[in-house]
């Protein structure tokens, strides 16, 4: 019998912090290197001492795991040969051509391509994304499209993870790509309608949106068009469906503002629908002769629909179209010429609304699953009765429909394709209730074998995020079939902080009421329990980011519960981060979790649950967190702290591991493969502190 690895013991450099009054000890401090910034570009440049302990957390992790390499290897053929490689999109048309993307066998990275319309042949490949990859340890296009007149294609590639683009311009006539790229964007940009513009935003040295450029679509002359002076504002450009403005969306999670610049004119300034107020959200769609508000204006918590005239759009012209509805969440729309559609969800499940443009008659689309997601599929074309949608459960593959919104007619398009087989009926959705402490009714979506029995006996994985008012669709995952199909149930808790019961649900979840955001996934987890869908001590809980942040909250408050934890680049240095004015999303996101630097209670609250700072002596679960070394979101050293302290303070035994890929960002590697390599470590993961395999180890 080999000896047991012996995990790494991060030194201790006590740093003091004194704020508001109150005084709080990081030992792991230094883990931050000060060259942050420019690590986020160059991961090669972080610090020898940090550079050495973070390798020797991934070969404690490694050598740990080293029993599970076999399973790894097993689920990730699995999950690879669930993938049609040589899968392609359903082409989307615009004017005389059709656009997709397509993968071929083994490629990591898709083909991006057009054709004529409604031909299968002559196909003229606009970016060979896998043949930009080669060589380079990560390579991500974040954004593409192509100009209305269709001569030229735009992308957004990220080399680092850093989410820190450049823009390249590629002239479709003779295939050459222009010269002086857009260098420092965030990735976001828009050709102009008129094909002679293209609009982007720049990043500043913080990693924060901060300026909207133009510059003539085949030049590198960029002129500044708007500067925002809020450092706590996102920033976001596009064009209104039917191709009349340039629209610029500004705001936080409590704030927001709408600039527009008309299509006819795109080097005028840009105009404001109505100015920022604290409190008021809203973003503006253009259809026919008006402009159509979505917004909270009036109390409307979960949104309501209202017209604006197109000549003066203040709020003073606006008037209500589609009032608000306590519970129905109004979560965006897309104009067409004769038709609106609007996608709502309701108690975790999504309908999409059509509205007619002359008698604003209204029909809705729908199914009848239990629990399943349902999305809009953004196309080209403004003038077209044809909406694509699509549609999918924990049980059924993804499905494209085109809905012909005149006719009622839908036609389906595409079945996502599973080469190693599925069949639905082998499985089973359930959706679920949790009563909460106050009585707050929690959905969860359960997805098992429909032979797996309701004894306690199988093991199960609580999967939860509760942030942001994002919603956890129940979607198809080829990924969690792995699991599910070794007798494991999979579960996905509908936490107060996302938006799954509507935007109140999210702020019940958020700043002074966060913690309802980890007493919920504990409800769910006991109540899960109670109906035989696992047992106490034998279940993972899994989330990353700020879903990482509920995994660190949980494992403090109930580490009796959990055989398991995995926190995926986990959000979980909370007070230090928001103290920071420095890092990227510190002031953008105050409106979220409270400004510690100035607002006492906000420090106390914070510092009530954030998972860091509570670690204690107490008997943890076994623990995986994971990061990437250019991630500008939840920057490395979060989870690299976290799991030092954990590892110093649990009584249990069970290890803490610590995985940091040191040539990715937040969403981990780039390729399509790759990136489920880590899936399935996390999942063997899983499986080994479920069997307990460390005790073996």
């Amino acid at each position: 019998m080999t000896d047991a690895p012996v995990p790494p013991v991060a030194k201790i450099e006590p740093q003091r912090h004194e704020q508001l009054g109150r005084v709080r000890i990081d030992d792991y401090g230094w883990m931050k290197d000060d060259n942050w910034r420019e690590v986020l570009r160059d991961p090669s440049a972080i610090k020898s001492d940090v550079k050495a302990h973070l390798q020797a957390e991934n070969a404690y992790t490694q050598a740990m795991l080293a029993s599970t390499q076999g399973l790894q290897d097993q689920m990730f053929s699995e999950m690879k040969g669930r993938i049609k490689e040589d899968d392609s999109s359903v082409p989307a048309p615009d004017g005389p051509w059709d656009y997709y993307v397509r993968y071929e066998a083994g490629a990591q990275h898709p083909v991006h391509a057009r054709r004529p319309r409604g031909s299968s042949e002559d196909e003229q490949v606009l970016l060979d994304a896998d043949a930009e990859a080669k060589g380079k340890p990560f390579f991500q296009v974040n954004g593409a499209e192509h100009s209305p007149d269709h001569s030229l294609y735009a992308y957004a590639v990220d080399e680092q993870g850093s989410e820190v683009c450049r823009i390249y311009v590629k002239d479709l006539a003779t295939g050459r790509v222009l010269a002086a790229p857009v260098e420092s964007s965030t990735g976001d940009f828009v050709f102009s309608p008129c094909s002679q513009w293209l609009f982007w935003i720049w990043r500043d040295e913080e990693g924060r949106p901060a300026r909207l450029y133009r510059r003539p679509a085949r030049g590198s002359d960029d002129a500044l068009v708007y500067v925002e002076p809020d450092d706590g504002f996102f920033m976001g450009v596009g064009v209104t469906s039917s191709r009349a403005y340039i629209a610029l969306g500004l705001g936080n999670q409590e704030t927001s503002e709408a600039r527009l610049i008309p299509a006819s004119d795109p080097t005028l300034d840009p105009f404001v629908v109505e100015p920022r107020t604290e409190g008021l959200r809203y973003d503006v769609e253009h259809w026919g002769n008006r402009f159509v508000i979505r917004t909270n204006a009036d109390g409307a918590i979960d949104f309501k629909l209202m017209f604006a005239d197109e000549a003066d759009p203040s709020r003073r012209t606006w008037r209500d179209f589609i009032p608000h509805q306590s519970g129905r969440f109004i979560v965006g729309l897309t104009a067409f010429k004769s038709h609106l559609a609007r996608l709502e969800r309701v108690d975790a499940n999504n309908r999409i609304v059509i509205t007619e443009a002359g008698t604003l008659a209204e029909h809705a689309i729908d199914f009848a699953e239990e629990a399943y997601a349902l999305s809009l599929e953004g196309g080209y074309e403004y003038d077209t009765s044809t909406m694509r949608f699509v549609y999918q459960s924990p049980t059924t593959p993804r499905q494209w429909f085109d809905y012909d919104m005149a006719t009622r007619q839908r036609t389906l398009r595409k079945t996502q394709e599973i080469p190693s087989g599925h069949d639905p009926a082998a499985y089973v959705t359930r959706r679920l209730y949790a009563s909460a402490s106050d009585g707050a009714q929690v959905p969860v979506t359960v997805l098992m074998r429909a032979d797996t029995p309701l004894d306690g006996s199988a093991p199960l994985l609580l999967y939860g995020y509760g942030s942001y008012g994002m919603a956890m669709e129940p979607s198809f995952s080829i990924r969690n079939l792995s699991l599910v199909d070794r007798g494991w149930i999979w579960a996905t808790a509908h936490v107060r902080g996302g938006s799954e019961k509507g935007w109140g649900w999210f702020q019940d979840g958020r700043r002074f009421n966060k913690i309802h955001t980890f007493t919920d996934f504990i409800a769910c987890a006991e109540h899960l329990t109670a109906g035989g869908y696992g047992r106490a001590g034998n279940i993972v809980a899994y989330g990353g980011s700020a879903g990482g942040m509920l995994m660190g909250a949980v494992a403090n408050l109930r580490p009796d519960l959990w055989a398991g934890i995995i926190g995926a680049v986990p959000f979980v240095d909370v007070l230090n981060t928001m103290s920071d004015t420095s890092l990227p999303l510190t002031p953008p996101e105050w409106p979220e979790w409270g400004n510690p630097l100035e607002d006492a209670a906000a420090y106390d609250y914070i510092a009530g649950y954030s998972p860091y700072d509570n670690v204690a002596a107490l008997p943890y679960p076994a623990v995986l967190a994971t990061g990437g070394l250019s991630d500008p979101r939840v920057t490395y050293w979060e989870p690299a702290k976290w799991a030092a302290k954990l590892r110093r303070e649990t009584t249990s035994g069970a290890p803490i591991l610590l995985k940091i890929n040191m040539e990715a960002g937040h969403g981990g590697a780039s390729g399509r493969f790759d990136f489920l390599k880590e899936i399935a470590l996390d999942y063997a993961f899983a499986v080994w502190a479920a069997d307990k395999g460390w005790s073996q180890a």
